[in-house]
């Protein structure tokens, strides 16, 4: 047994001695095998951080256990049939509705409603295009877990009476309100100036939308201003992340019910939860990781070529060292494990280095471009994993053309 571990810490220390006696040819060996390993991670990290970005924006503008119902709210994509068939069957969601939803969501937290529409603001001669207005019932506060940076939030009595109160974003802030506080200010919102009492966080973009172009104002003031002839969205939402489904499908039985709709007969509204986007937003960043992370492969791969052809030159220089060993009664399998080892301590030095040139990379992306980047453990055991694996597979035929040397032979040829 100790002869057994004795072999093993030679053949690593060999294996390290000859790296170090070639530095600049070790180096530029494990070149392919840096950058492979460097670039699998790199990319890694960037789809985590894409898929945490874009859930964290839509906890910001959903909040994180909610859902929404109207005429024709849809999870995925429709083809055209299928929204041809939806248009037809589908009614719009009235105030009667979402009054005996609300009334009836034993699993809901909350049950509120929203009516959305865009304007073009002009005020005092200042234009500010697509603002959207949305009227809410004052607990979408809850639902969509909105944070204020200044004021309050509209409350059950200002939409009770129809109070011409609004709540801006930080866009329509910085655009009529520069360096000065809103609260209390007037904003014509159609001709009618609404008092505002309250400003949102800056919730930021997402793919080129601004979340932040928003007049929040009470739903039933936005009926006196638009109409809400369209219908109108249900939001609900579920204290816990497991209860959502349940708070979902009690709203969706409740609607049906109401509807009449029995059995099989298909819905006639639709419904939007967080939950499903999270699995869209895993499946997208899943599809591009299936697509990107085999083309980094390739580097490694082309990396491991090279390391075979180095160890192939490494068994030339190193003929009489082969047949001295052997002469001294060094097995062919001893030989064998000896260049395997070597070349798969090579791959895993390139390894470890192309590891940390990732973390130096993503470090740096997102000091400089405030993008987050996580480097996640599954990355990097796949390319560590891989790298020592191409490694060793590089190391097989120099191994075994190393451990067919004739003894004799190589000692006459040096």
């Amino acid at each position: 047994m100790k002869s057994f571990y004795t072999f093993y810490a030679d053949a690593f220390r060999i294996a390290i001695k000859s790296i170090l006696e070639h530095k600049l040819r070790a180096f530029l060996t494990l070149l392919g095998v840096i950058i492979g390993v460097a670039s699998v991670v790199v990319v890694g990290a960037s789809i985590s951080g894409l898929n945490s970005y874009v859930s964290t924006q839509i906890s910001k503008v959903l909040g994180a256990n909610h859902f929404m119902m109207n005429r024709m709210a849809q999870s995925g994509e429709m083809d055209d049939k299928e929204w041809e068939e939806r248009n037809k069957r589908n009614k719009k969601i009235t105030w009667e509705e979402f009054e005996y939803i609300k009334a009836r969501c034993n699993n809901c937290s909350e049950v509120g409603a929203q009516d959305n529409d865009r304007i073009d603001l002009n005020q005092d001669g200042i234009e500010m295009p697509s603002v959207q207005v949305r009227g809410v019932t004052e607990n979408m506060e809850l639902i969509e877990e909105k944070e204020m940076e200044l004021g309050r939030f509209i409350n059950r009595s200002e939409v009770e009476r129809s109070a011409k109160v609004a709540v801006i974003g930080a866009d329509v802030k910085d655009k009529y309100f520069i360096n000065s506080s809103p609260i209390g200010r007037e904003i014509k919102v159609r001709g009618v100036p609404f008092t505002v009492i309250g400003m949102e966080e800056r919730r930021g973009s997402m793919f080129g939308q601004s979340f932040d172009r928003m007049i929040y104002i009470p739903i039933t003031a936005h009926f006196q201003l638009f109409g809400g002839g369209g219908g109108i969205q249900v939001h609900g939402s579920s204290t816990t992340r497991d209860l959502l489904e349940f708070a979902i499908e009690d709203a969706r039985t409740i609607l049906r019910n109401k509807r009449k709709l029995i059995g099989s007969d298909l819905d006639t509204f639709g419904v939007v939860n967080t939950k499903e986007l999270g699995n869209q937003i895993d499946q997208f960043t899943g599809a591009i990781a299936g697509v990107v992370i085999p083309i980094t492969m390739t580097i490694l791969l082309v990396g491991g070529i090279v390391v075979m052809n180095i160890m192939l030159v490494s068994v030339t220089e190193r003929t009489f060292e082969v047949g001295l060993r052997k002469a001294l009664g060094a097995t062919r399998q001893q030989i064998l494990l000896q260049f395997l080892i070597e070349s798969a301590s090579l791959c895993a030095v390139g390894g470890l280095l192309g590891l940390l040139l990732a973390i130096g990379v993503t470090t740096l992306i997102t000091f400089a471009a405030g993008i987050t980047m996580t480097i996640t453990p599954v990355y990097v055991f796949v390319a560590l994993g891989v790298s020592s694996f191409i490694g060793i597979l590089a190391g097989l035929y120099p191994a075994f053309k190393a451990s067919k040397l004739d003894p004799i032979v190589a000692l006459t040829q040096s």
